[in-house]
């Protein structure tokens, strides 16, 4: 089997003409990726962006079936349906992406996981019916899921999210994720420090078999579904038992301090 062919290509003004057998793209000089700059490109592997591309404007890589790896360092926002279709995408390196508007990774149907340190809001349908997504990591810096973030996306097995109350922001935002996500971990510190200081025993394990609840509660817990043709609707009862029980450990706290 011959190799494949590496073109590579260096797209530092937004008046770059994008050859159309390139396959690596390296993105430097300029602060943003202009909308529909690639969009549709179908010989696209990797695009490896200098940490002073901030953003990545809307349709920049819609529809990009090549497109399998981006490195993005310093991108802070991704607008909306950015990567909409890449349904070879498997990596997506983002260590300072805060802002992802919505619809901007939706189908990307070979997603297997992603690892948000710097996600602050995750707008409506941002990764919705990412089939193969099996994981999403955040840290405390995460603010707010909107609704539908992640419908239908039938592989998630594990989230990692902060307790916070209204990091949940709506009831449908794992509809169609039935039969995989069983796992909400927190993200790791002040909630386990506080158990830790405290050194109370039963407290100590009160608390922590409450934050383990939900793992108990996940895997027979709906995730939704809407049927237009018979009229049945019903946002998801994982989700509402991800928001009660952030609710609940959030009471605890408080009651035992």
């Amino acid at each position: 089997m011959a190799a494949e062919r590496v073109r590579w290509f260096n797209y530092t003004d937004v008046a770059d003409e994008i050859p159309l057998g390139a396959t690596h793209v390296i993105v430097a000089s300029i602060t943003v990726i202009p909308a529909d700059a690639f969009d549709g490109h179908p010989s696209i592997i990797e695009v490896i962006c200098d940490v002073t591309v901030e953003e990545v404007e809307k349709y920049s890589f819609f529809n990009c079936p090549s497109l399998r790896r981006v490195i993005m360092p310093g991108v802070e926002v991704v607008e909306r349906r950015a990567f909409i279709n890449c349904i070879a995408l498997t990596d997506v390196e983002c260590g300072k992406l805060e802002i992802i508007k919505e619809h901007a990774f939706a189908r990307c149907t070979s997603l297997g996981s992603i690892d948000l340190p710097s996600a602050k809001i995750v707008e409506r349908s941002a990764f919705n019916y990412c089939e193969a997504q099996t994981d999403a990591t955040f840290s405390s810096e995460l603010e707010r899921i909107e609704m539908g973030a992640f419908v239908n996306c039938r592989s998630l097995e594990r989230i990692i999210i902060p307790l916070k109350d209204g990091v949940i922001a709506a009831d449908n935002i794992f509809r169609g994720c039935d039969n995989n996500l069983m796992h909400v971990n927190l993200v790791q510190g002040p909630v386990h420090e506080t158990i830790a200081a405290l050194l109370m025993e039963e407290w100590g394990n009160d608390m922590y078999e409450e934050i383990d609840s939900i793992n108990q509660i996940l895997p027979t817990a709906p995730g939704g579904i809407y049927c237009y043709e018979i009229g049945l609707h019903d946002d998801g009862g994982k989700t509402r038992a991800i928001r009660t029980w952030i609710r609940s450990v959030l009471r605890k706290i408080i009651h035992y301090k």
